[in-house]
């Protein structure tokens, strides 16, 4: 009697401890030459978690509708999916981007990450890559801090898009905000602070509250009839 087994790299392809796999810390950049630069007195702003519409065919569209309408300066996205070897997002074309990995999916060598896309002058760019991992997947998140110019003015506009930790404890929550918010306290110019943050207990929002008011950031207020199809606390600004 012959006993018949399973490829063991068969379960590996798919088993999370293998498939998904963490990178160097690096950005990847497409930068393209645009002579808007930024008005300090309105920033328009799209800030999305597309985790669920990465191969979703008529997401392209819905995003290009949105774009289309609301001309927005700066676009926040999470868990941005980008292909390793093409790495390039057709529906940025018009605009600069850059985008940080947390890691990559080994089973088709895409990327996964958050991605800044705007309009305006590129002064600098950071990465933060959290030091602890999320359960099952084991994977660190990632925050993506750019400094640009505003126009004629001496000041500079701080842009973070973070993606907060989840499936941890508060102390690992408190952890990545406390790196965050020392950057972002030696900032001296306006700052938006947007992503998923992933607030949904009252201990983790009121965290969050509070480091808010340290930085004097405002939440970004929405009209009613908005309020009640965004989730709470998704963008800050001073």
């Amino acid at each position: 009697m012959i006993k018949k087994t399973q490829n063991p790299s068969y379960f590996a392809k798919w088993n999370p401890i293998y498939r998904f796999k963490q990178v160097p810390e690096v950005i990847i950049h497409n930068t393209y030459s645009s002579s808007s630069g930024l008005n300090r007195d309105s920033i328009k702003i799209l800030s999305w978690n597309i985790a669920k519409n990465n191969y979703d065919p008529s997401w392209s569209k819905d995003f290009l509708a949105i774009v289309e309408q609301y001309q927005p300066d700066k676009i926040f996205l999470q868990e941005v999916c980008l292909s390793a070897d093409v790495r390039e997002i057709a529906e940025l074309a018009q605009m600069g981007w850059a985008f940080v990995p947390n890691f990559i999916d080994t089973s088709n060598q895409t990327y996964s990450g958050i991605l800044i896309a705007s309009q305006g002058d590129r002064i600098s760019h950071q990465a933060i890559i959290t030091k602890h991992y999320e359960p099952v997947v084991n994977t660190p998140k990632v925050s993506l801090l750019i400094e640009y110019s505003l126009g004629n003015s001496s000041e500079s506009l701080l842009a973070v898009n973070a993606h907060l930790i989840n499936f941890v404890n508060l102390s690992k929550f408190k952890a990545q905000l406390q790196e965050i918010e020392s950057i972002l306290n030696e900032h001296q110019g306006a700052i938006i602070f947007a992503g998923d943050f992933n607030t949904w207990n009252k201990s983790r929002w009121l965290m969050l509250s509070q480091m808010a008011a340290r930085l004097n950031l405002i939440p970004v207020s929405f009209t009613p009839q908005d309020t009640k199809k965004i989730k709470s606390f998704c963008c800050l600004h001073r």
